[in-house]
């Protein structure tokens, strides 16, 4: 039973990161219909800035924050600069995202070099928690906490408020948004904004729980989003979440019993849902 509880903390632990990162991309895909195959380069951008601010100023809070701005400022230029010529055009959106994620893998191993990196943790972050019948490692849990508390914001956001009411208006029907004097086109860079700032919170969060390495760490991440977002259904924020969980405990288990067998075991259901449900458990006929 300790084994179980032990996989099963890990698989939520795990759960938890993976949302933060498909969370901003099934925003992006949801919302603006851009499949933005460079926000595992976003997330390793993310995480290498959140290291160097680290080991400059000791403080992790500094690089969550600086981190996230960072990448969320990037996906700006790249949306203005980039996407905004091809809108609406799928193959040279895919093609010009890929292109980025290329360049960006690049940079980070010309500007940081090849070899692994792992974010140092404050003492308060290290250790265990004692959670009664188990002890389990402190930071496993915030980055847990972290992700559910991210996804009721995001709901809050997308749900409550007016600003998630013009999005949502703006997807159905841009041109009426627009006659009606609203910047839509503002409005739509300001989410590319957010979705490209959780991918470099992923990225700071990721670089502490399973370390960085370019060309790898950026591939790795991006094909566990793509899965969790072709479970859940993509631009679903619940259909992100319960993804995430899916994968997280899939890939938990799967490691610590069958672990040759971890990518079969990872990738047979996706290829079973594309098969029984196209649009994912909870995503919706086009």
């Amino acid at each position: 039973m300790e084994f179980v509880f032990f996989q099963l903390l890990n698989g939520l632990s795990f759960a938890g990161l993976l949302f933060l990162v498909a969370s901003g991309f099934t925003l992006i895909f949801g919302l603006m219909r851009v499949v933005n195959l460079a926000h595992g380069g976003f997330y390793l951008v993310g995480g290498y800035i959140g290291l160097t601010i680290v080991l400059a100023t000791g403080n992790i809070w500094l690089a969550a924050l600086g981190g996230a701005l960072a990448v969320g400022v990037l996906g700006v230029l790249m949306e203005t600069s980039l996407l905004r010529r091809v809108r609406g055009q799928e193959l040279p959106e895919v093609l010009l995202t890929i292109g980025v994620a290329f360049m960006l893998g690049d940079l980070t191993l010309a500007f940081w070099g090849g070899d692994p990196r792992a974010m140092p943790l404050p003492d308060y972050l290290s250790g265990s928690v004692d959670l009664g019948f188990i002890g389990y490692p402190r930071f496993r849990v915030l980055v847990t906490l972290l992700a559910v508390a991210v996804g009721i914001a995001l709901w809050l956001l997308m749900s409550k408020t007016r600003v998630g009411a013009i999005v949502r208006a703006g997807v159905d029907d841009r041109e009426m948004i627009a006659a009606l004097g609203i910047n839509i086109r503002l409005v739509f860079t300001g989410l590319f904004f957010f979705g490209a700032l959780l991918a470099g919170l992923s990225g700071v969060v990721g670089a502490a729980f399973l370390g960085l390495v370019p060309g790898e760490s950026d591939i790795e991440i991006l094909l566990f989003a793509l899965v969790v977002v072709i479970l859940g259904g993509l631009g679903s924020l619940p259909g992100a979440a319960i993804g995430s969980v899916i994968v997280g405990l899939i890939d938990a288990f799967a490691k610590a019993l069958v672990p040759e067998l971890a990518f079969f075991t990872l990738f047979a259901p996706m290829a079973i849902v594309l098969v029984l449900r196209p649009e994912g458990l909870l995503g919706r006929r086009a």
